[in-house]
């Protein structure tokens, strides 16, 4: 059974780049400097764009997709928990490029664009952000939608949907409980 480090570390490998906030990720800590200033950084238009987006790298086809996951939901409460305030803005502002080049190209909104326009515009942003990554001088924060695909993977693949119906999952010695209280001096879950 694979772990969650494993797992992160997949994710990087597939994206081509680090995955930002992996650290709070992986012990289990929030960033409460980010908490207290981002609370009301997405609202629910951008919850259901995040959604759209993530369904679209990750649609539904004989198993669930993204979007019945909730990965939006889960991507902004990480890019609000665990990125700090310019990470932030970085994933805003690329939310924000989607959305205005979808009705630049296509006169809808994201969320409102046909499935084969979204996977259009989606691969044009993927190819923008692996030529940047593949630079001879890669920036020090990878490409928005380089943030966006990992976070999609990690949101999906660690939910119960993704856990239990799309990778092998062996419940041992019981259910799946994807949020177990941590109390402090305890040590980490590992799966």
């Amino acid at each position: 059974m694979m772990n969650r480090r494993e797992l992160i570390k997949k994710i990087a490998l597939i994206s081509g780049a680090s995955v930002l906030g992996a650290d709070f990720f992986l012990s289990a800590c929030k960033n409460e400097s980010s908490t207290h200033l981002a609370k009301d950084l997405f609202q629910a238009r951008d919850i259901a764009l995040l959604d759209e987006i993530a369904d679209t790298i990750i649609p539904r086809t004989n198993t669930p997709g993204a979007k019945d996951a909730q990965t939006g939901s889960f991507m902004a409460e990480y890019i609000r928990d665990c990125y700090d305030p310019k990470e932030q803005a970085i994933v805003k502002t690329g939310m924000q490029s989607i959305d205005e080049q979808c009705r630049q190209q296509f006169g809808l909104s994201f969320v409102k664009a046909s499935s084969e326009q979204r996977l259009s515009l989606l691969q044009s942003f993927a190819t923008e952000a692996k030529t940047l990554a593949m630079s001879s001088a890669p920036p020090e924060v990878p490409h928005f939608f380089t943030l966006l695909q990992q976070l999609t993977l990690l949101g999906f693949f660690t939910s119960e949907q993704g856990y239990t119906q799309v990778l092998k999952y062996e419940p041992v010695p019981g259910v799946y409980s994807g949020c177990i209280d941590y109390k402090k001096g305890e040590k980490a879950w590992a799966n």
